[in-house]
């Protein structure tokens, strides 16, 4: 719901108030700006696309639905404008595979996987027998269907079936189990991404 000092801002704008307009610009230009610029990337162009947004907001006041908060309906027509921005911009790309074209003839490129990191495999490894210690200390009721679900990717109505109890008892128990998991992968230190 649009907040009171909004609501008459937009009342004294609509009446022809364009100072009451120039108070809400101030008040949503910054986070707007950082909306914008968060998908942009580009300082100037995420100046001229805020000042856009407020001009089709000016023009679109009348529209505005007080059911909703003015900042969220502002936000909209700037993600909205965006977004129209990002597919007009024609990026020239290049394959990576594809060889480059020398005078003395093909040369394929090579590159450096430069993702990979010991310390982070070591780290994954580490993750990895945390949560699969933390599974197996699980009452068997939920161990079980975490396994069936997980390891061995079987359907609801699948592990419904092999188990003789409804489907209803298997999305609970796989529910509790992954709560009760998340609390355990806590206690142990686990720090979820």
């Amino acid at each position: 719901m649009v907040h009171e000092e909004d609501r008459k801002l937009i009342h004294q704008t609509l009446a022809g108030n364009e100072a009451a307009f120039k108070k809400l610009m101030e008040k949503y230009r910054g986070s707007v700006f950082h909306l914008v610029y968060k998908m942009i990337e580009n300082r100037e162009e995420a100046e001229d696309i805020v000042q856009e947004t407020f001009i089709k907001a000016y023009r679109a006041l009348a529209s505005f639905n007080e059911e909703f908060a003015f900042s969220t309906w502002l936000f909209k027509i700037a993600t909205n404008h965006c977004i129209d921005v990002l597919r007009k911009r024609k990026l020239q790309t290049y394959s990576l595979d594809a060889p480059l074209q020398m005078k003395d003839g093909d040369v394929k490129r090579e590159y450096a996987d430069e993702t990979y990191s010991p310390e982070q495999s070591v780290m994954d490894l580490e993750h990895r027998h945390l949560i699969l210690q933390a599974i197996e200390e699980l009452p068997e009721k939920y161990r079980t269907v975490i396994h069936m679900r997980h390891k061995e990717d079987r359907s609801y109505e699948e592990i419904s079936e092999i188990l003789g109890i409804p489907i209803g008892t298997v999305k609970a128990r796989i529910f509790r189990a992954r709560e009760m998991l998340k609390k355990r992968l806590k206690e142990k230190g686990y720090i979820f991404p």
